[in-house]
């Protein structure tokens, strides 16, 4: 058999991946001076009062000892692996879990794809692999899915502390105060490799923002085939609104809305959204 391993950054803990047969070795946070697994050790809720707090966080990817075990433990039950990793570029998570490939009991057995992306459309990937692998569909087929759909996979996210980037270092002082003030909001963009994420633009209101995004993807190619994607950190009025603006321009859209991972939080802040979507093409 198949199994899945991914990461954290899909916004599932290791304990709802095991209710559906997917191991997920869970990203690192480190605030005020204590590292924390994500979710295992660390909820939203108690991240977002720290941050409240003044505390600054940062990740850092599953260890290599974690994952080198998740494969060993798999290899000696007889299956195979295909790791599904969040964006390398934005993550050391593809890079170590090559490593841990080339560590584990056998190599051969263990296939890692850089997912080019993270969030919800990492969700959606790694669920829709783990359904063909319980359908006996064999590692060539899943391989070939997520080939085919990975490309297709569009990130925009929109911060809403200006105070937070400006602790972080995301964002200069001088900018953060000012986009405070005038009650601007930025919108981000990763590049077509998910390797890095650009300042895609700057508008005054959230409608507008979400219009620019829905313009954006229909530009793009993006229709009610794919599937949108929104994670929140504890913002679902902007989410349920954005939902609403997906279901009227893209009639019958199939749309996915999560409560956003701590590790996620640490990137876009308190009250952030990402707006993202990924076609599944499984030929």
């Amino acid at each position: 058999m198949i199994k899945i391993v991914t990461d954290s950054a899909c916004q599932m803990s290791p304990a709802q991946g095991k209710q559906h047969g997917i191991y997920v070795a869970p990203l690192m946070i480190t605030i005020n001076g204590h590292s924390y697994r994500d979710f295992d050790q660390i909820t939203d809720v108690q991240l977002l009062r720290m941050i409240k707090d003044g505390g600054v966080p940062s990740t850092s990817q599953p260890s290599i000892g974690e994952k080198t075990d998740i494969y060993d433990q798999i290899i000696a039950e007889g299956d195979e692996i295909i790791d599904i990793t969040m964006a390398d570029g934005l993550s050391g998570t593809y890079s170590s879990a090559l490593v841990a490939k080339a560590s584990c009991k056998d190599p051969t057995k263990v296939s890692v794809v850089n997912a080019r992306t993270l969030c919800v459309p990492q969700y959606v990937l790694v669920n829709h692999a783990q359904q063909m692998a319980a359908s006996g569909a064999s590692k060539e087929q899943i391989l070939s899915m997520l080939e085919q759909s990975i490309p297709t996979s569009e990130n925009f996210m929109i911060p809403v502390d200006f105070d937070f980037l400006v602790r972080g270092g995301r964002l200069s002082n001088a900018s953060g105060i000012l986009g405070g003030l005038l009650k601007l909001i930025p919108i981000i963009r990763a590049n077509d490799t998910c390797t890095k994420l650009e300042k895609f633009g700057i508008v005054r209101t959230y409608t507008k923002a979400l219009k620019n995004m829905l313009d954006t993807f229909e530009k793009d190619g993006v229709t009610n085939e794919y599937t949108f994607c929104l994670a929140h950190a504890h913002n679902e009025e902007w989410a349920n609104k954005a939902m609403q603006m997906i279901q009227k321009r893209f009639e019958h859209a199939k749309v996915v809305i999560l409560p956003m991972s701590p590790a996620y939080i640490c990137q876009g802040g308190p009250g952030c959204i990402a707006f993202q979507a990924i076609h599944i093409i499984n030929e």
